[in-house]
């Protein structure tokens, strides 16, 4: 009986730790704790598996390298990667339709807000 606790709990483990990173990869680019939500995930993760451990320990260390490698670079290249954040933020609310809600709500009739997935 200990065995299938034992197991019951690694897979707990697992699909908790999965679903954690996962919501945390898709949030990285909006403002917020993306980051933080994936380390959290595969701290969780690290409870159970070896490997997540090791995954862990690379993510932070990359992660490091990319903050500091950005802090050295100048105000061009910083501002050119937030533009480029909040570019993949908008296209991502565009994609999810958003927009077409809004246009939908508010009665704009401008058929270009509308998600191509949901026309």
């Amino acid at each position: 009986m200990n065995h299938l606790l034992r197991h019951g709990k690694r897979i707990g483990t697992a699909i908790v730790g999965g679903l954690v990173v996962l919501i945390g990869l898709v949030l990285i680019p909006y403002p917020g704790p993306g980051w933080l939500i994936v380390f959290a995930g595969f701290a969780i993760l690290a409870t159970e598996f070896e490997f997540a451990a090791k995954w862990l320990a690379w993510l932070k260390s990359k992660y490091q390298i990319w903050v500091s490698w950005l802090k050295r670079q100048n105000i061009v290249i910083r501002i050119a990667t937030l533009l480029f954040t909040g570019l993949v933020i908008l296209m991502t609310i565009y994609l999810l339709n958003t927009f077409g809600i809004v246009n939908r709500l508010f009665h704009l009739d401008q058929s270009w807000l509308i998600s191509p997935f949901f026309r």
